[in-house]
């Protein structure tokens, strides 16, 4: 992605600091999904649901990640609109739905999935909650990569952010449809979800770090001229 001289201002330090935790806390995520899934009962990463690491034992790696999760997207959804360029539109709807991806991992973290057995109060709250952020992200984040402007380096992520927003969706969709095929679901459904969890975190990574990269070089650029 190229770097050019541009006439906006450098990013706020909030603004860096947010996307930096971004950045950290998607790293931090994945070697705790990583140990959870490690970990007894080992439920199988295939089959089973990523918030069924939340019931047993050693539950509470799975609900302290997903404290991570809601972290790092409501840094990201605070870095982003600081960087957002005044002379366009910031997308509040998209970033505000990212957000209550956000705020939803937060709910999942104090209300364990069902894994088994009669359904409970906690158990539906988790499943709707989980499909209300899967679905608030995913438009989400289809709208901010469809919102961003023309201008450097806006220009340079918007055709990636774009590619993989719309396989985000593509993914929301298939797991979706697996759950209305019992053979899908029972086997394929771990799967399915991380994939679309996987996709969903990427884009985050992917906007945030050309962002950073951006930021960084542009700072070294204007120190050199001097």
């Amino acid at each position: 992605m190229n770097v050019a001289s541009s006439s906006e201002p450098l990013w706020p330090p909030a603004a860096r600091w947010a996307l930096g935790i971004t950045v950290i806390g998607i790293a931090i995520y994945i070697v705790l999904d990583v140990v959870a899934q490690l970990l007894p009962p080992h439920y199988s990463p295939i089959r089973q649901a990523e918030s069924d690491l939340g019931v047993g034992p050693y539950g509470w790696v799975m609900d302290v990640n997903f404290v991570v999760r809601g972290v790092l997207s409501l840094a990201f959804v605070y870095g982003l609109l600081r960087m957002w360029p005044k002379t366009t539109g910031v997308p509040k709807l998209s970033l505000v739905l990212i957000g209550a991806w956000g705020i939803g991992a937060f709910v999942l973290a104090v209300s364990p999935a069902d894994v088994s057995g009669p359904a409970t109060l906690h158990g539906t709250i988790h499943l709707v909650t989980a499909f209300l952020a899967f679905l608030f992200v995913t438009v989400g984040v289809l709208g901010v990569s469809y919102s961003m402007p023309a201008v450097i380096p806006w220009q340079s992520v918007r055709p990636y952010a774009r590619a993989i927003a719309i396989f985000t969706g593509i993914a929301l969709v298939l797991l979706l449809a697996g759950t209305s095929i019992p053979r899908v679901e029972q086997n394929l459904f771990g799967l399915l979800e991380r994939v679309f969890l996987g996709l969903a975190l990427l884009w985050m990574l992917v906007v945030s770090i050309p962002l950073l990269l951006w930021d960084s070089l542009s700072s070294r650029a204007s120190k050199s001229s001097r």
